[in-house]
């Protein structure tokens, strides 16, 4: 049964891949939607580099997305993912890895993976008059008349019907309503990019080039290698297809991953977190004195500059949010780790769902409760299971985490 609502106005905290994708949802079907992140700009914090973009996230991204933002990702996205994941001993020495397919693999427009950077500022084609940078939320307040205002550590306010919590892991709104935190699994993680100059290439064989290689270390250290090799540089793209947007040139590279369990660190935390990215690519490449040759030539070429520490925490089990106004979307309401690839993507599932529903309230079919119960109902389904699978693929990659699988409803443990 229709209500009288039309109109809708949406506020966003968070300009992260979730909040944006959502945004450009609305936008592209005339609701007024505005989007406040805390950064000063796009890069911001450090938060990885490639994505992987799965089967489920492209569709919440083609759907949506404007076309002529679509062909721009599409035009940036990697172009030589698809030969599945390769998994070694510290040796290069084959191990059993787990059957991935896709049934994408042969589209020549696919986009299975893309530069997390590049990926937010094709987000924000046509919404630059709609994100604003450097505002930090400080608190909401809901309205006699159900509209949410949200103040800024600036002193300003937004209001809209709809409040939205992207706001990632440490999400301030899920604190501000007494939410639980995400649980550390007892991961370290160091982030690196690695440049695929000349060089590199020259001396590396193929199989590490065109594919996800897992490197599972004897001693339980793991080295993730991720190639980042674009369909069309993005500078060069942006100027044939959208010149105003003016993307900044971006070589072809590796994100790497390198990962263990806190106490093989070998140091507090406090002195692990706070560590540079030479102090970090050091640390790795003396924990791998003894790996294979070509590996160790990976490490020789990272960017230290652009390589930084990370606690992997996730959020398990999923709690939805009483049903309302404010609704949770992404790693505010469960983070995972990137063992499983799928972090981003159910960010973005969740941006689909949650524009198909906030449209239905817009035009009058709902109320925003209903939606915010719908879109909910569904994220917790397709959610635990990833974040489940995430658990899974760090316990089998790692062999040691702090979780108590006792905690995931018992379709998704064990």
């Amino acid at each position: 049964m229709a209500t009288a609502r039309r109109g809708l106005r949406v506020v966003v905290i968070g300009g992260g891949v979730g909040g944006l994708c959502l945004a450009q949802g609305l936008r592209k079907a005339g609701v007024d939607v505005s989007v406040h992140e805390r950064d000063d700009s796009i890069r911001g914090r450090n938060q990885g580099y490639r994505l992987h973009i799965s089967q489920d996230g492209e569709r919440a991204l083609r759907e949506c997305l404007p076309e002529r933002v679509q062909t721009l990702l599409t035009a940036t996205a990697n172009s030589r993912y698809g030969f599945g994941m390769a998994n070694y001993d510290e040796h290069l020495t084959p191990q059993w890895t787990p059957e991935m397919s896709d049934p994408r693999a042969g589209q020549a427009d696919k986009v299975d993976a893309v530069d997390r950077v590049t990926l937010r500022k094709v987000l924000l084609a046509g919404l630059t008059d709609a994100v604003h940078f450097g505002k930090r939320y400080t608190h909401h307040e809901v309205q006699p008349d159900g509209t949410v205002a949200v103040q800024f550590a600036d002193g300003s306010v937004d209001t809209g019907d709809v409040l939205v919590a992207a706001d990632g892991a440490n999400s301030g709104i899920r604190r501000a309503r007494g939410g639980a935190e995400p649980r550390d699994l007892g991961v370290r993680t160091i982030f690196g990019r690695i440049p695929m100059t000349a060089r590199l290439r020259a001396e590396l064989p193929e199989i590490l080039q065109d594919r996800f290689t897992w490197v599972i270390g004897s001693d339980e250290h793991k080295l993730g290698l991720m190639p980042m090799v674009f369909r069309t540089e993005p500078a060069t793209a942006s100027a044939r297809l959208w010149p105003e947007l003016a993307f900044e040139p971006c070589d072809d590279y590796f994100m790497s991953v390198f990962s263990m369990h806190r106490t093989a660190t070998g140091m507090p935390d406090e002195q692990f977190l706070a560590m540079s990215g030479a102090a970090l690519w050091e640390f790795a490449k003396a924990r791998t004195t003894g790996w294979h040759p070509h590996l160790r030539a990976i490490m020789e070429f990272a960017d230290v500059e652009e390589t930084f520490p990370v606690a992997v925490r996730a959020t398990a089990p999923i709690e939805p949010w009483e049903p309302g106004p404010v609704i949770p979307l992404g790693d505010a309401v469960h983070a995972m780790p990137p063992s499983g690839g799928v972090g981003a993507n159910t960010a973005l599932r969740d941006a689909a769902t949650l524009t198909r529903e906030l449209l239905a309230a817009d035009r009058g079919e709902q109320p925003v409760a209903l939606a915010s119960e719908r879109y909910q109902t569904e994220m917790l389904g397709y959610a635990t299971d990833a974040v489940a699978m995430s658990l899974q693929v760090a316990k089998w990659s790692l062999k040691r985490i702090d979780f108590d699988e006792s905690v995931l409803p018992a379709r998704v443990a064990g």
